[in-house]
């Protein structure tokens, strides 16, 4: 696993050991990055679920001013933080250690707002649900006007639904079992 593009282009990253987090594929990653195209200014970015981090490296790397990480898993957060080392980025982040949930509710609490949001939780559960729905429910993802994008990796057998509160799906991708759904946020 490495950084695809952006000034770390190239960098390895460090997987958690053992088989806990199943880290999005350079392949998923490079398809994901072509659709988004270069962050908007200012790019703000939400990396749920963040297992090593490489959505939201590969987004500060590619431009992204800032990146908010979280996981619940020690052996994720070990290998997350030493990636965010590795990558020079430190400033540039804010790691959270926690429920995804909570950690959701909190950050709703303090105002934030993304511009892309990744979502990449464990297939054999309904946490990309529960966090859409979390998310559909407030302000957390900027407006479509402001380049809002939120991304969920799934397995093609569990496609999470079409809409969650101002959430609308828009496109869905396969790539062999796994599949990235796009989502923004609707018009008032």
């Amino acid at each position: 696993m490495r950084i695809i593009s952006g000034f770390a282009g190239g960098r390895r990253l460090r997987a958690p050991s053992g088989n806990k987090t199943r880290p999005t594929s350079d392949r998923v990653r490079e398809a994901l990055f072509s659709i988004l195209g270069l962050p908007p200014e200012g790019c703000h970015v939400l990396d749920l679920f963040a297992g090593s981090g490489g959505l939201g490296l590969e987004a500060l790397s590619r431009g992204a001013v800032r990146a908010v990480f979280v996981d619940r898993d020690k052996d994720a957060q070990h290998a997350l933080r030493h990636n965010i080392g590795q990558v020079g980025v430190a400033p540039a982040t804010d790691v959270h250690q926690g429920d995804a949930l909570r950690v959701l509710a909190k950050l709703g609490r303090t105002g934030a707002a993304f511009h892309w949001i990744f979502i990449d939780p464990p297939y054999a559960t309904d946490f990309a649900a529960q966090a859409l729905e979390s998310i559909g429910g407030g302000n957390l993802l900027r407006p479509t006007s402001e380049d809002g994008r939120l991304i969920v990796e799934h397995d093609k057998r569990g496609a999470p639904g079409d809409a969650y509160g101002c959430l609308i799906k828009v496109q869905t991708r396969r790539y062999g079992d796994t599949c990235v759904s796009f989502y923004e946020r609707k018009s008032a």
